[in-house]
């Protein structure tokens, strides 16, 4: 006989459109705070289903994508502290385990006649195999994922080195900034002392032919 949590997994194994149905029925088989608890489980939206699926019908996928995602922050993690790692490497390998992942998610989803965005599985699989831990319940998402960021990193000790390279770093950012807002502010001001000038031969033409109609009217009225 399986246990609830097996029959809870089942649910989250099979097919998106069978859900509701299928949760329903398992509700009825049971009593209290079980049925409670079963009545209670939400519906995955399409993208964590697909996720899911990777999880139960492609175990190996999945691992490697987990395992390349804690190498990737293993070696954050030691190049923050100043330890000699080879991010790049950690990074393709993890790109890859997650371009596996997806292409697995799709065509289980398209087995279904489902198509997830490409771009949320491809986020909600960096979140899975960044997480400082593993899933309180691996296969059971029911909401797309967004990486954690810089902030998955925290408390992680930053080597002094790293530190003053990331000071210069931003310092070296704030000069170019200011750089740039200098030579912006310098091509105002040269372009509005072009339109002064402009403005200015205008009004010298302006004021030449004016003199010009005046001789002219003169000379005319001298002659006639």
């Amino acid at each position: 006989m399986p246990t609830l949590d097996q029959q809870i997994d089942e649910l989250y194994r099979g097919r998106l459109d069978q859900f509701v149905e299928a949760r329903t029925a398992l509700a009825k088989t049971l009593a209290g705070d079980a049925a409670k608890r079963v009545k209670g489980l939400a519906k995955p939206t399409v993208v964590p289903w697909a996720a899911n699926q990777v999880y139960w019908r492609a175990r190996p996928v999945y691992d490697r994508l987990v395992k390349s995602g804690a190498a990737l922050r293993h070696a954050q993690v030691a190049a923050l502290g100043g330890k000699k790692a080879d991010i790049r490497a950690a990074t393709e390998a993890h790109r890859a385990a997650i371009a596996d992942a997806v292409k697995h998610a799709e065509q289980f989803a398209a087995a279904e006649n489902a198509h997830p965005p490409a771009d949320a599985l491809m986020r909600t699989f960096e979140a899975i195999s960044l997480t400082a831990g593993p899933l309180e319940r691996p296969g059971r998402l029911t909401k797309p994922l967004q990486p954690a960021g810089f902030e998955a990193l925290a408390g992680v000790k930053v080597a002094p080195q790293i530190v003053k390279k990331v000071e210069a770093k931003r310092q070296q950012e704030a000069d170019r900034r200011l750089t740039e807002a200098e030579v912006k502010q310098a091509e105002a001001e040269r372009r509005k002392h072009e339109a002064e000038v402009r403005k200015a031969e205008a009004a010298l033409e302006h004021a030449k032919r004016k003199m010009a109609e005046a001789e002219a009217a003169l000379k005319a009225k001298r002659e006639g």
